[in-house]
């Protein structure tokens, strides 16, 4: 059965990888039509539509009341964003310019709004419906925000297109939006059947396999951003899925099912996503570039962040 249900799971998060990639891509070309800014682009559309993945996931974790799957995804993925996708990003375009100084300040933002979650859960010792509600409300006025100041970033993503590819791509999200809910419905039950088959707290699974499974999508965009040069629209992509993570994605689950987890690893895993958060806006604050030397540090933060939670876990 441990064989089965691994082979069934790495499908599920295969089928939910291609989904969530075709679903940025449509999405990408319908959002360019727009002719908007980059770093909109980046946050209003991408970075929500990156965060689709973890959105259905922690749905369907909220349905089948393993909310504790979805924490730890939410956390995990910001983690992985943070250090790994982002450091990625920085080594294969040998360093990242910091084009905007809203940049800068929406990084603090973000920083201050990740904290959200984490207060509420030490608060309360789990995040209710209640508690559920408020990071709706947060992540509806950080977009509120963002939108009235969207005549700053003036950097347009100009696309040429053809007549018929705004109907062909329109009918390719819609199709995997509906398999990517379908996959992340899969990917919940065989990730709660792994976590006992290997005995290990379920939001284990949720911080490393799940997270991994739903950051390919940002990883996938961001790269290709960087690489044509389009620095804003892959830093507001990151930025923006940290919020919808830290907001939309765990308010909505807790207003589901209230999310409750091991209080420990939350508290270990959950301080190690501040501290990547903080280290990434003190990197973006500094200078006007991210450089190979903070690309590399990040993805050796998330080498250390593997180690330290199983090491914690074997307690």
């Amino acid at each position: 059965m441990l064989i089965a249900n691994l082979i069934l799971f790495l499908i599920a998060c295969l089928v939910l990888v291609v989904s969530g990639t075709l679903l940025v891509k449509s999405l990408t070309k319908l959002a360019t039509y727009l002719r908007i800014s980059e770093f909109i682009i980046g946050f209003m559309i991408m970075a929500f539509a990156t965060s689709i993945p973890e959105l259905f996931v922690g749905i369907n974790a909220a349905l089948a009341k393993k909310t504790s799957l979805a924490l730890g995804m939410v956390i995990g993925s910001n983690i992985a964003d943070l250090t790994l996708v982002i450091g990625i990003a920085i080594l294969l375009k040998g360093g990242i310019s910091i084009e905007s100084k809203k940049t800068k300040v929406d990084a603090l933002y973000m920083f201050i709004i990740a904290t959200l979650p984490f207060a509420l859960m030490w608060i309360g010792r789990s995040i209710s419906k209640i508690d559920g509600i408020i990071l709706i409300c947060a992540f509806l006025v950080y977009a509120r925000k963002l939108y009235r100041e969207r005549k700053v970033f003036t950097k347009e993503f100009k696309n040429h297109y053809k007549r018929l590819e705004p109907i062909l791509n329109t009918i390719l999200f819609i199709a995997s939006l509906a398999l990517l809910f379908l996959a992340s419905k899969f990917v919940i039950h065989y990730a709660d059947l792994l976590s006992i088959d290997f005995a290990l707290p379920p939001i284990i699974m949720g911080l490393f396999l799940i997270a991994i499974g739903t950051s390919l999508p940002e990883l996938v965009f961001e790269a290709k951003a960087v690489m044509m040069g389009h620095t804003e629209m892959a830093l507001g992509d990151l930025i923006g899925s940290v919020i919808v993570n830290s907001t939309l994605v765990l308010g909505v689950t807790a207003l589901i099912y209230p999310i409750t987890a091991n209080l420990l690893l939350f508290f270990t895993s959950g301080l190690f996503m501040l501290l990547a958060a903080f280290l990434f806006a003190t990197f973006v604050e500094s200078g006007d570039r991210l450089y190979i030397k903070e690309g590399i540090s990040l993805i050796f933060l998330y080498i250390f962040f593997i180690i330290l939670e199983f090491y914690i876990k074997g307690f």
